[in-house]
């Protein structure tokens, strides 16, 4: 009876921590769904949808982006967005993550892979032309696990950005290269960019408590089924067991 008693009460703890975070939502591009693609904001560059992930594929101009329009973006202001990276082709150097994307194409944050000298760098970009913005950092140096595994082309990377209000976090493949603040930006929406290469993306996916949840719930997952059938058996059957 203790066994169940306390069995029953950790999962009850779970369901209430689960219901808490609940809060937060989550919003994915993995580029499978055709439907999804009218998401996606045009900016300059040729951008193609193909084989589940979203290219750049002429590596012919500078800050060549896309910003993806998802629901309530303009709510959005707390926030983790993340994405796949693979840097393609001969000559091609610099992709990477936009955030706080505002209405206007020209005004955004990047932060972004650098090939050639192994790091990464954070830039505000502004109205004007698509290359007019400055650099809040360009040389945030490769941290220890980093300086290893390099950036290079041809590998997939994983890049994610955590914004809290003025302040930023930069991580590549789950290690943190830096801590940065900027101001310019409160709210927006998230996108992808390179600069003079070619570059593919997937799994763009930002999450937040801001954040409209568009990811379906499984039904038949374990934690539903366990609370489905909770609901349905009487309470003073549990520590009768």
């Amino acid at each position: 009876m203790r066994s169940n008693i306390s069995f029953y009460l950790t999962l009850l703890l779970l369901m209430v921590f689960t219901s808490s975070v609940s809060q937060a939502g989550t919003q994915l591009w993995d580029f499978e769904a055709k439907a999804k693609e009218k998401d996606w904001e045009h900016a300059n560059g040729d951008w193609k949808f193909t084989k589940g992930i979203i290219q750049e594929t002429s590596g012919g101009q500078a800050a060549m982006h896309q910003i993806v329009r998802g629901v309530d973006w303009g709510k959005w202001d707390d926030y983790t967005v993340s994405a796949k990276i693979r840097i393609d082709g001969a000559g091609s150097k610099w992709a990477g993550l936009i955030f706080r994307a505002q209405k206007d194409l020209h005004e955004y944050y990047v932060y972004y892979l650098n090939v050639p000298n192994n790091k990464s760098e954070f830039w505000v970009h502004m109205k004007g032309a698509w290359d007019t913005r400055r650099a809040v950092n360009s040389n945030i140096a490769a941290a220890k696990k980093l300086q290893k595994e390099k950036i290079e082309v041809g590998k997939w990377m994983d890049v994610k950005v955590v914004c809290k209000k003025d302040q930023f976090e930069f991580y590549i493949n789950d290690e943190l290269q830096g801590e940065l603040e900027d101001k310019d930006y409160k709210v927006g929406s998230v996108g992808v960019w390179c600069w003079q290469s070619k570059a593919s993306f997937d799994d763009v996916m930002v999450e937040g408590n801001s954040v409209t949840n568009t990811l379906a719930v499984d039904p038949q997952s374990k934690l539903t089924t366990t609370w489905s059938s909770i609901k349905r058996k009487p309470w003073n059957q549990y520590f009768l067991d």
